[in-house]
């Protein structure tokens, strides 16, 4: 059985140093501002944060004087951090989220509220013959559980290609 723990002051994605940070998204698409916590002994939980601020570039346009965060963009935020996870266990390759079974949103992310938190629950995790993971996520406003996913899977892949569009035969899936 593998067994890790590492706990540590709050790491920004977006400052990309070090082994965890490598493999996040562009700025503008980062879901996730603060990772505090892995651990994986068979149970695994991920406690990370995101700061809300008013002035996000969503506010403006979703919906139009009835700023909501886009649900599509919590949900990506539970596929990052699958990713992340899999980068921080050792994966290699380029990201890719491969579903959902079960989404439910009971809430909404509006400008005043400071943070929101993803809660990721580990599984399962495979590495051969590719990294992938499967997971259930709940994300939190004010430790009110909104967004519900299960099944949530993601894997790692070394051998993707970018074709330009030109030949959709080169997508490896």
């Amino acid at each position: 059985m593998i067994t890790k723990t590492v706990s540590f002051k709050p790491i920004t994605p977006r400052a990309r140093a070090g082994k965890w940070g490598k493999h996040i998204m562009c700025p503008c698409c980062e879901s996730i501002t603060k990772v505090y916590h892995f651990s994986w002994s068979g149970l695994h939980c991920q406690h990370c944060k995101h700061d809300i601020d008013k002035s996000l570039w969503f506010f403006d346009c979703h919906f139009k004087n009835d700023p909501v965060m886009p649900g599509c963009l919590g949900l990506d935020g539970f596929w990052q951090l699958l990713g992340f996870f899999l980068t921080w266990a050792g994966g290699k390759g380029k990201g890719r989220a491969l579903g959902v079974k079960d989404l439910k949103f009971k809430g909404q992310v509006r400008p005043y509220h400071e943070k929101i938190t993803y809660k990721i629950d580990i599984k399962k995790f495979i590495t051969k013959p590719t990294h992938m993971v499967w997971g259930d996520a709940v994300l939190e406003v004010k430790n009110k559980a909104i967004y519900f996913a299960k099944d949530l899977q993601v894997g790692l892949f070394e051998s993707l290609t970018w074709d330009h569009g030109k030949d959709p035969a080169v997508d490896p899936f």
